[in-house]
């Protein structure tokens, strides 16, 4: 009597890669050696722009986002300082924190593009978001309009006022709202 053997073999290296979290190797492929991941907070995964496939955010320090830009083909953008008047990363880049801990602290989110989302080499668009305060982030489904709601990342800011503002994708690119202060 003869037995048939099949053996299945799974590559774990190719499986592992796929499922392990961002690191700084990965923030530098995708953003240059001028950022680097702040090891404070967890990567955030959700889909921001709607397109239904998963996005990432991480919060990093970045010394000098705009000089690998065009090489990396991400955009820097200020949706903060463009909501209170003026965004022209160029010019609010040079703004910083008055905290010397939060020097450098931005939101790094690249939207995923087919099965793999964002960790496909190819990434569909990336931002660098500058000038946050960032004392907590995450990631909330918010109500625009009546039935449209959006994935947004909360920030609790480290304001004095401890006020919390949402970035979210409108279409086109990335607003920002507040939301009101702490009670404290």
């Amino acid at each position: 009597m003869k037995v048939l053997c099949f053996v299945f073999v799974l590559s774990l290296p190719a499986f592992a890669q796929q499922s392990a979290p961002p690191d700084n190797d990965y923030v530098h492929q995708q953003f240059g050696d001028a950022c680097s991941l702040d090891p404070q907070w967890k990567p955030m995964t959700g889909d921001l722009n709607g397109d239904g496939v998963e996005d990432l955010v991480l919060v990093a320090r970045c010394t000098n986002p705009l000089i690998d830009q065009d090489e990396k083909n991400f955009r820097v953008i200020d949706p903060m300082n463009s909501f209170y008047g003026y965004g022209n990363p160029k010019i609010t880049s040079g703004f910083g924190q008055t905290d010397p801990r939060l020097k450098g602290i931005s939101l790094l989110i690249v939207h995923g593009t087919g099965t793999d989302a964002w960790r496909t080499s190819q990434a569909q668009s990336k931002f660098i978001v500058i000038n946050i305060a960032v004392k907590s982030a995450s990631l909330k489904r918010m109500k625009l309009r009546k039935k449209k709601s959006v994935t947004a990342i909360y920030v609790e800011e480290t304001t004095g006022d401890a006020s919390t503002g949402a970035i979210f994708w409108d279409g086109r690119k990335y607003k920002y709202e507040p939301m009101g202060s702490g009670l404290e």
